[in-house]
């Protein structure tokens, strides 16, 4: 019976050497952040923007989708643990109890504490530069469905945020987690993802007269209202959520959905300005 599904189970670590293991999650983290850095540095050539600027933004950018994206997880997901083991927020190691330690990696990133670092940090970065915020918040949306994506392949190479069980025929059995058929959850939200990003660099190609925030509302409103949609078919991924109506990703994802809308209709106004 389980011909029908996909069998799922690479293994998490490509090679180790010495005491280093090179994981898929990082590799897909690093291709994340280097296609989105390519598609804002093409933007910023396009609209001749400082290069020292664009170095700049590299280094913003990477601070608060990282930071945020670590203090997401610890505070919204495992608070209970990390309250205990405060060094393990900043330190990517895991401390037994016979007193030693392993290296693990940042294991525990929230896609949510990312967007809301890296909103802080943008605007720390417009502080020093002549860009305003709503600008930059545009550049950055361009390239954030296609850095999300890959960073669900990550997860899904991770064996990861799993989906419920299925009948469907495309369903995965994560071998890693148990041998039941499953929505691969990562890898929707990885197709959706892209498809965003196909839809907004076309769409940014047709629209020349827009208020700036525009591509910013629909990066925001598109994603988590996806999101917020496939979590119902999702595991919950700790144990309290089990008490809840919606989980804590669905929770999270509203406030972003009422704020990509808003500015989604601003941006459409009639009293908009052409863009170069």
């Amino acid at each position: 019976m389980n011909l029908m599904y996909i069998n799922w189970n690479p293994d998490p670590i490509i090679f180790t050497l010495g005491g280093f293991s090179l994981r898929w999650y990082s590799v897909f983290w690093v291709i994340a952040i280097a296609s989105a850095s390519i598609v804002v540095h093409k933007i910023f050539q396009k609209r001749r923007m400082s290069e020292d600027d664009y170095n700049k933004l590299f280094v913003y950018s990477f601070l608060g989708i990282f930071i945020g994206a670590r203090l997401g997880h610890c505070l919204f997901y495992d608070f209970a643990y990390y309250s205990d083991h405060l060094l393990e927020i900043v330190l990517p190691v895991k401390f037994l109890p016979d007193g030693s330690w392993k290296f693990t990696g940042y294991a525990g990133l929230a896609s949510h504490g990312g967007t809301m670092g890296l909103m802080l940090t943008l605007y720390l970065f417009c502080r020093k530069t002549k860009i305003t915020y709503l600008q930059i918040l545009d550049i950055i949306a361009m390239a954030a469905p296609l850095a999300a994506g890959f960073i669900r392949i990550a997860n899904l190479m991770n064996s990861e945020i799993i989906g419920m069980p299925t009948s469907l025929p495309f369903g995965f059995i994560f071998e890693q987690v148990d041998s039941l058929p499953r929505h691969p959850a990562q890898l929707y939200e990885a197709i959706a993802y892209f498809i965003i990003f196909g839809i907004m660099w076309y769409v940014q190609s047709k629209v020349k007269s827009y208020k700036d925030g525009l591509y910013f509302g629909i990066c925001i409103f598109s994603i988590f209202i996806f999101r917020f949609f496939v979590e119902f078919i999702k595991e919950r991924q700790v144990d309290f959520e089990n008490y809840m109506m919606i989980d804590m990703g669905q929770i999270l994802s509203i406030p972003f959905i009422i704020l990509g809308l808003y500015f989604i209709i601003r941006g459409l106004k009639k009293d908009t300005v052409e863009k170069q």
